[in-house]
């Protein structure tokens, strides 16, 4: 008690708050669409997936597109992306992952992309869904691409916004750190640090007032009464990032990729641990994304040069044209 009364008043004094903080799963901040839940049993343990499952409002084409965020980010972030893709014609479904946003929080679980994945397969099969385009921007790139490794037959096509896992990072040099050292830094996290995090490494210095939203829905959960919660399982998901690369299995990912790359994207979790020179060469975009496109056998790229890791959010007339033009059937499907 006496720390989320703390939490609240430090938020107060801070003055960043606009409408949180916001309960351990969320509680407050209002998504675009119906949040439904979807209750299973993986670990040893009752969880729930929450998810917006959309309708077509235009003329329905009989294809589904699912959206999966990034680490940062919520599925209430695809709230643009959701409108223009049911406009033309898909169904939508936007998941939670487990341990983020509207989702269970669980103290003793073992995150894995493989989990994640089986986790995102059952609920697709909970809501019908037998074969859809999956689209992934940043960590849910990482997971995107598992997903399509693991169930290559549930992908009609395969889509990375800015996907984090382009390069290895404990082989390029990054140093380990323990759980329990990540989770010191996340209880540390406020909306400063979040904007100040962002501003730097998505935006490239080049803030605007619309991502404040964005902000505050993190910091909110961050603040409220589940903070603890929050971090810890932030803690756990940052460490699947270092330890679960997708790098090396890119030549493995069968049918249609678009990889859609920022050219101003400098993400690189770990940065702020590793040594200067090594912290100089991560997150290359540019770079990383023609690497990619490289080694993934039906891989196409799409640049956006003067854009950063968010482009669905910096971006977004720009970003859905290109989205839409990669959804397009082609003859060899």
């Amino acid at each position: 008690m006496k720390a989320a009364v703390l939490a609240l008043l430090l938020w107060a004094a801070a003055g960043m708050a606009q409408a949180g903080p916001y309960g351990p799963r969320l509680e407050g901040f209002d998504y675009p669409h119906a949040v439904g839940t979807f209750a299973f049993e993986s670990q040893g343990q009752s969880l729930e997936m929450a998810y917006m499952d959309v309708a077509p409002t235009g003329a329905a084409n009989g294809r589904t597109v699912v959206l999966l965020h990034g680490k940062n980010f919520c599925a209430a972030t695809w709230e643009d992306t959701i409108e223009v893709l049911s406009d033309a014609g898909f169904r939508v479904l936007a998941p939670d992952q487990v341990g983020f946003c509207k989702s269970s929080k669980p103290r003793g679980y073992q995150f894995s992309f493989h989990q994640l994945a089986a986790n995102t397969r059952a609920l697709l099969a909970h809501a019908g869904v037998d074969e859809a385009v999956v689209v992934g921007h940043s960590m849910g790139g990482m997971l995107a691409t598992r997903h399509a490794l693991d169930f290559p037959d549930a992908v009609e096509r395969l889509v990375l916004v800015n996907p984090i896992g382009l390069e290895d990072w404990q082989a390029k040099g990054v140093p380990y750190a323990s759980i329990d050292a990540l989770f010191a830094g996340e209880l540390r996290t406020d909306a400063a640090s979040i904007k100040a995090y962002q501003s730097r490494f998505y935006y490239n210095g080049a803030w605007k007032p619309r991502y404040d939203r964005w902000v505050d829905m993190l910091a909110g959960m961050y603040a409220g009464p589940g903070g603890r919660a929050v971090a810890w399982n932030q803690a756990q998901t940052t460490d699947m990032l270092y330890t679960q690369p997708v790098v090396h299995e890119f030549p493995m990912i069968g049918g249609a990729v678009v990889l859609m790359i920022g050219g101003k994207d400098r993400t690189a979790p770990g940065a702020n641990r590793a040594s200067p020179d090594v912290a100089a060469r991560l997150g290359d975009y540019p770079v990383l994304g023609r690497e990619a496109a490289a080694a993934i056998p039906d891989a196409r790229l799409v640049e956006f040069p003067e854009l950063g890791h968010s482009p669905q959010v910096e971006a977004p007339e720009r970003f859905h044209a290109a989205l839409l033009d990669a959804l397009v059937p082609s003859s060899d499907d």
